[in-house]
């Protein structure tokens, strides 16, 4: 009888493991560009997937949403919007029914601080966690980047760089537009010098890292000057490490 039951809760386990849907998030340090979005497409393993741009940290604004369009427009996808400023007088679909029913969700730049606290408001925060878990690919760069990691610096506040926090979906910190921003780079350095962070990963504008299940899989790059980096205290000092990128053409 107990050989029996082992045999079954081993069946059970086994066939679990084999649909196990492997979770990739790709963040990037600003962007989207076409060559990150073919990226996008690559890891749906979708000819024309449904990818549906989330631009909530911008406020909706409506050239992020053409620039969307006319991104992916010569593109093999079926792209849409999920705008978070709406009623229930023109939409008539949840968040949840809409962004589990796509096969990749690409998050916008702007304010992070004001799109975690909308989306956790509307329970977009838990939706999201859902589609990782479903298999559906989560990216985005600058917010769309910050939101996935447990912290990092953010623009959203006057006068100076902020902490902020992230979804943690990737357990590390992280800092976008390493290259682009003077602020950057020391000031995510001191927070991990003085344990205000983690560990993390930092990267340029056009550079990112995709992430499989939690762990980095494929650094890649629009060219060699633009980088992506991991970032933690050895010897009590903190320590840049360059990670070789593929360059994507």
């Amino acid at each position: 009888m107990k050989k029996s039951l082992l045999l079954l809760i081993f069946s059970v386990l086994f066939f679990a493991a084999s649909y196990a849907q492997d979770q990739y998030i790709f963040p990037f340090g600003s962007g989207p560009n076409k060559l990150f979005i073919n990226e996008i497409i690559k890891l749906t393993g979708k000819e024309k997937p449904k990818i549906c741009f989330l631009p909530t940290a911008s406020g909706d604004s409506e050239r992020n949403i053409i620039r969307w369009y006319e991104l992916v427009s010569d593109l093999s996808v079926e792209p849409s919007v999920q705008r978070v400023w709406i009623s229930s007088y023109n939409q008539k679909q949840t968040f949840e029914e809409v962004l589990l029913n796509v096969d990749a969700i690409v998050v916008g730049g702007g304010n992070t601080l004001n799109m975690m606290a909308i989306w956790k408001a509307q329970g977009i925060d838990v939706v999201l966690k859902k589609a990782l878990e479903k298999g559906i690919v989560l990216a985005g760069g600058s917010a769309g980047s910050l939101c996935w990691f447990e912290n990092g610096t953010t623009d959203s506040r006057p006068i100076e760089l902020s902490v902020v926090e992230g979804l943690g979906f990737l357990p590390y910190s992280h800092s976008p537009h390493y290259d682009a921003e003077e602020y950057r780079r020391p000031l995510y350095e001191k927070n991990i010098a003085n344990g205000i962070f983690k560990a993390g990963y930092a990267m340029d504008n056009n550079a990112g890292i995709i992430f499989k299940n939690g762990k980095p899989f494929k650094v890649v790059s629009i060219d060699e000057n633009h980088n992506s980096y991991f970032v933690s205290i050895k010897d009590g000092k903190v320590v840049e490490e360059k990670l070789e990128a593929v360059i994507l053409r």
